[in-house]
């Protein structure tokens, strides 16, 4: 019996709670991936606010209190000089209808597909107006407006505009000069030009969907149903695991409990625990987006965009606390069961 007891803890210990917390890890975060929420919600959300922030952005990147290079903050007051603000710019080109037409609409028509509420067709994100916005003459107008408030380039200005103008898209900065007007505008036109030719007319989200043999299909709600399927693995081992631990009902029930109970709460700690430290970190600035890959200015949009990063730890982490919390409360419902399953058994003897 001892040898059993302690085989059977071992296949627990060893085999049946790395499983059950990687199996709750996995559910959480397929969960909160596949979600209407974290797929076509959170886009609509950002959406909505990136005009202003693009305003904010601008605005910011002209203050020397906040970028410091002057190269980035001649481009930009260059710019504002124009009488263009970002959300003029986009809405005179179109873009900002497309964005809260189009765009959105898409956006809200793929999240009632994922939760059923209407039936699985092809849907098909349009990117023609945004190639039109990108080439409209009102974009042409504020890139020559802005060209017009530099002054002329030195040697080393000249030099890097036709490095510029012979190879195209460069990894260093252009500066903040004019070697001539039509020179300049044709580079950088014929470069914006070279770019938006590459991007997709459209970006198919689902396609050939024709032969799906059911009206509607929630997908969210299949797929995360069918991960749940995941814990039957984890359950087997602490069944088989408990089996060879002890022969009484009681036993079973207890030994099943506390080794679910084993499994969940440090996941359910660590989620915890990631969950909130990430948001302190992102919420009260600690976290710092200053890296190689990261300019001053660059870290400067990151961190106007904070809020993002916040919205995408939060829906992915919650999730994961809240199948944590489902397995403990049924570990502890089967300790509890363990125990009223002894006190039914010593009843019936007497």
């Amino acid at each position: 019996m001892t040898l059993r007891k302690i085989l059977g803890a071992l296949l627990i210990v060893l085999i049946g709670l790395p499983v059950l917390f990687g199996m709750i890890w996995a559910v959480g975060l397929v969960k909160a991936s596949v979600s209407s929420e974290f797929l076509t919600e959170l886009p609509r959300e950002i959406i909505a606010v990136l005009p202003d922030k693009a305003d904010e952005i601008f605005k910011a990147a002209q203050d020397e209190t906040i970028v410091s290079d002057p190269d980035t903050r001649a481009w930009f007051q260059a710019a504002a000089k124009t009488g263009f603000s970002p959300r003029d710019l986009m809405d005179k080109t179109g873009l900002l209808a497309w964005m809260r037409g189009g765009l959105s609409d898409s956006l809200r028509q793929v999240g009632e597909v994922l939760r059923g509420e209407t039936p699985l067709r092809s849907i098909s994100i349009s990117l023609r107006p945004l190639k039109d916005a990108l080439l409209h003459p009102e974009m042409d107008r504020f890139l020559e407006e802005t060209l017009k408030n530099l002054p002329p380039c030195d040697d080393k200005g000249l030099k890097a505009w036709q490095d510029f103008a012979t190879w195209g898209e460069t990894h260093r900065k252009l500066p903040p000069c004019v070697p001539d007007l039509a020179v300049a505008k044709a580079a950088l036109l014929s470069e914006r030009t070279r770019a938006v030719r590459n991007l997709d007319d459209h970006v198919e989200i689902f396609e050939d969907v024709r032969p799906f043999p059911f009206h509607r299909f929630g997908f969210t709600r299949v797929v995360t149903l069918l991960s749940y399927l995941l814990f039957l693995l984890p359950t087997l081992i602490i069944f088989l695991g408990s089996l060879l631990g002890t022969s009484s009902r009681a036993g079973l029930l207890r030994w099943s409990g506390v080794s679910v109970l084993a499994g969940s709460l440090p996941a359910l700690l660590l989620a915890l625990g990631i969950k909130h430290f990430s948001l302190w970190a992102l919420e009260g600035g600690l976290f710092t987006w200053r890296s190689h890959w990261a300019t001053e200015f660059g870290e400067m949009v990151l961190d106007k965009l904070r809020w993002i990063p916040i919205r995408i730890v939060d829906q992915l982490f919650s999730p994961v606390v809240g199948v944590a919390a489902v397995v403990a409360v049924v570990g502890v419902v089967l300790v509890a069961l363990s125990y009223s399953v002894r006190q039914n058994v010593g009843a019936a003897k007497s």
